[in-house]
């Protein structure tokens, strides 16, 4: 039979606490049927009990959503899951760089970082190479964390400009015959970048950059053979 232990996990903060609990307790319960463990609370200190080495996984994941909580980071199910996945894998120490590390600031100044270890690699990926491609399912950050760190890179003065570019091909040859100038034919399909740069840089700061020509948001058939220094370009739905 396996050696039954009792783990202490010390809390700094009550609210950080009632963060990692959730709501009816929904994350704590979430790790015990995962984990295999119970986890018993008592006043500031979580106790958990059960077997040495998942009651030893149990107490990493706790410490390490208490981390998240102090940063002010949202403790939900998604994130309580993937951490408990890094656990297990034996790769949660890299949690306490994905919190430290900022990619960006938005308008409204929360800040903004990588929420998983492919999304920290991405980051890097981008911030130490020329060219960087990033290929993955919808909704995983990809277009959203390049927006950050281009518009990072703007703020710093490392690049002149931002250029974003997506292929219009749900409208095909049709363009030409879409109501509107230009920019009235491309919306729709440039929508997900000027959502991103709108989040990050308020809408009036965007549309006094674009005006300037630092910002510029274009499909990709009017890119070609255009010559772009010092620019951050970020080519969407390659």
């Amino acid at each position: 039979m396996a050696k039954q232990v009792d783990r202490a996990v010390n809390a700094e903060r009550v609210e950080d606490l009632i963060a990692v609990f959730g709501s009816f307790d929904e994350n704590v319960k979430r790790i015990e049927e995962a984990l295999g463990v119970q986890i018993v609370n008592r006043g500031t200190e979580l106790h958990v009990i059960g077997d040495e080495e998942q009651a030893d996984k149990a107490v990493r994941t706790l410490e390490g959503l208490l981390m998240l909580a102090a940063k002010g980071e949202t403790i939900d199910e998604q994130r309580v899951r993937y951490l408990i996945t890094l656990v297990n894998e034996g790769n949660d120490q890299q949690v306490a760089q994905m919190a430290k590390d900022v990619v960006c600031i938005t308008a409204k100044g929360k800040p903004i970082k990588a929420k998983t270890v492919g999304q920290q690699k991405y980051m890097k990926a981008i911030q130490s190479n020329t060219i960087t491609i990033g290929v993955g399912p919808a909704g995983t950050g990809k277009t959203y964390l390049a927006v950050a760190a281009a518009v990072a890179a703007f703020r710093e003065r490392m690049v002149n400009r931002i250029i974003l570019t997506r292929p219009a091909v749900e409208a095909g040859e049709r363009l030409g015959f879409l109501p509107g100038d230009l920019q009235n034919k491309v919306d729709p399909y440039l929508r997900p970048l000027y959502d991103a740069l709108y989040d990050m840089l308020g809408a009036e700061t965007f549309q006094k950059y674009q005006e300037r020509g630092s910002i510029e948001v274009a499909p990709l058939a009017y890119m070609r053979g255009r010559t772009l220094d010092d620019s951050f370009i970020i080519l969407d739905e390659a």
